[in-house]
């Protein structure tokens, strides 16, 4: 008997939540050294802001399209498997990349993104992960682990980006590509092979990991979700954040190429990279415990009205800059709410659904965030091509001024659960 108990003890001491965060860390440096780079690495082989905009929606449809069927497949053959087959993807992907430049292949470009697109999966699975192996009253703190690891990516990864663009467009992109590879290693040898459930989740009987999934193109079951009170506000909220986060993302190096200049050139993927560490430092400020620290003051709830606030006045701001100074200012106050909107909303939306549907909404959540991101950068490149600035912002501010709204006249959840 004492060894029986004994194993659950141990598990417990072994904590599969530090190796996750090492794992993601190590992913987001990856991706957020390519980001500032991507607009202006297309933009030399030829590629104009619409284009460059169609380049990113072509990786997010490519993983509206395979998400859910990852998803489906780590229930049955477990997270690990499936963040390894995503890692190699994104590593061939990168490589792919690099070759891209050197070779003056835009369509390689193009190639490289839908191959880390159809394989894309890291960060779904990972919060499926986090969702196994912690108690619902946990899940928010649990959840800003992976804000810190965008904040570290944030901060780290574009500042890689704009010193090694300084010498070659193609430097990042191999430095993206050497983290992948880490990150593969340290899925392998790091993570455990199977979540550890906690004991006050197992009463009920052993749900899959994070419960059944839903097909990709199973809209039907999706919209029963949307239907639900509480639920389907926070469902069209997250919407509302990850598109305005998505116009932001992917049309800012572009604006910013086109509104700023740096002793005297136009703002590159250096000074862009340097804009991005500076909101990953914020990031980093707010996850890296003040997040649980608000959340027990004022609530999630509370939270997420700030967030939408926030987001929606540094977002317009934005729009209105033209000069540095202003625009730190700006993008300090947008990083708020970006910051506490992902881990306070993807807390309630879990808390909202019953164990054995984890894997949907989360799987669903994916899902709103592939659909912005395919929508909203053919939109913010439009906007850019034509020179639109301000309005680019200001379609951004507008959008997560929705969010808002939906939290004014949302539902009172009723206490006991899942709705």
């Amino acid at each position: 008997m004492s060894t029986v108990r004994a194993e659950p003890a141990a598990s417990r001491q072994r904590s599969p939540l530090l190796p996750i965060f090492l794992i993601v860390m190590v992913d987001v440096l990856g991706l957020t050294i390519i980001l500032p780079l991507l607009p202006f690495y297309a933009e030399r082989l030829g590629a104009s802001p619409t284009v460059v905009g169609l380049l990113v929606s072509t990786y997010a449809a490519c993983q509206l399209v395979a998400g859910p069927v990852l998803g489906q497949m780590s229930d049955r053959m477990g997270r690990r498997p499936l963040l390894l087959v995503s890692q190699m993807g994104t590593f061939i992907g990168f490589l792919i990349l690099a070759w891209a430049g050197y070779a003056a292949l835009l369509w390689m470009v193009f190639l490289s993104r839908i191959i880390d697109g159809l394989t894309a999966g890291n960060l779904s699975l990972a919060q499926a992960y986090i969702s196994d192996v912690t108690r619902p009253e946990e899940r928010a703190k649990s959840f800003g682990m992976i804000g810190v690891a965008f904040g570290v990516g944030f901060l780290i990864g574009p500042a890689i980006s704009g010193f090694l663009s300084t010498f070659s467009y193609e430097y990042p992109v191999f430095a993206a590509a050497a983290l992948s590879f880490t990150s593969i290693l340290a899925t392998y040898f790091l993570l455990p092979s199977a979540p550890v459930i906690p004991d006050s989740e197992q009463r009920g009987g052993p749900p899959l990991p994070a419960g059944r999934r839903l097909r990709v193109l199973d809209w039907g079951n999706y919209a029963t979700y949307f239907k639900r009170p509480v639920l389907g506000e926070l469902l069209w909220q997250f919407f509302a954040f990850t598109f305005t986060f998505a116009i932001f993302m992917s049309g800012f190096a572009l604006f910013a190429e086109r509104r700023y200049t740096w002793n005297g050139h136009p703002f590159g993927p250096k000074e862009v990279g340097y804009i991005f560490a500076y909101v990953g430092f914020l990031g980093i400020i707010l996850q890296g415990g003040l997040i649980g620290r608000l959340v027990k003051r004022f609530g999630e709830e509370q939270l997420v009205a700030a967030g939408f606030v926030t987001a929606t006045a540094g977002f317009a701001y934005i729009g209105f800059t033209y000069h540095l100074t202003a625009l730190l200012v700006a993008s300090s106050i947008s990083s708020f709410g970006t910051g506490v909107l992902r881990p306070a909303l993807t807390s309630l939306i879990t808390q909202r659904a019953g164990r054995e549907e984890q894997g949907v909404v989360l799987g669903l959540t994916q899902s709103l965030m592939s659909v912005s991101q395919i929508v909203a950068p053919v939109i913010a490149g439009y906007l850019i091509d034509r020179e639109l600035l301000t309005t680019w912002a200001v379609v951004g501010a507008s959008v997560s001024a929705v969010g808002i709204l939906i939290g004014a006249f949302k539902p009172r959840p009723q206490a006991g659960g899942a709705s």
